[in-house]
């Protein structure tokens, strides 16, 4: 199974503030992003289209055309709890630097895991898997979902996580096989 995966573009909030599941609204460049990122995916033969149900990721999967989409609560970014809509310059420094540290087993309060984040990523892979062997899947998603499935895919630690650059309305395609996955392209 080819999993194509699409980071939503660009969104309609200050730079420097804390939003993982907040279901923040896409940028007033939208149209713009849109376009560029379904020049990136439109010669793809899909099977089938999943997306977070945060409207930036549903108003992408619209915006590009694409028809059939599922919203599955699993692709959702992380939950960054009561952090969530905080300037990040405001969260108190020594438990942001500990949480930094440890973002994979350690989780902003009321929030979660880097780790339950790729638990989620995983669960929603291998339901696919069985679904569409031999197919072709695209997913509308974040920035955290798609490094937590990279990261899978490479059999990497988490602590490593924020080495990978997922630009908004980027393209990421991971490639599952019988006896090895693989990734195909990663921020295009």
């Amino acid at each position: 199974m080819k999993m194509t995966l699409v980071r939503h573009t660009s969104l309609q909030i200050p730079a420097g503030v804390c939003y993982g599941q907040t279901d923040v609204d896409v940028a007033v460049s939208f149209m713009q992003e849109a376009a560029v990122t379904k020049e990136k995916i439109q010669h793809l033969p899909l099977n089938a289209v999943f997306t977070s149900p945060l409207q930036r990721c549903v108003k992408l999967a619209h915006a590009l055309g694409l028809k059939e989409i599922s919203h599955d609560e699993r692709l959702k970014e992380l939950h960054f709890g009561d952090w969530e809509m905080q300037a990040w310059d405001d969260i108190p420094r020594d438990y942001f630097d500990e949480w930094a540290q440890n973002y994979a087993h350690m989780a902003p309060p009321n929030g979660e895991t880097f780790g339950e984040l790729q638990v989620r990523g995983v669960a929603f892979i291998d339901e696919l898997l069985h679904q569409y062997r031999n197919q072709h899947v695209l997913v509308v998603t974040h920035g955290g979902m798609i490094r937590a499935m990279v990261a899978h895919v490479l059999n990497m630690q988490l602590k490593g996580l924020f080495r990978i650059n997922i630009d908004y309305g980027s393209v990421t395609q991971l490639e599952f096989g019988e006896e090895m996955s693989k990734i195909n392209f990663v921020n295009r």
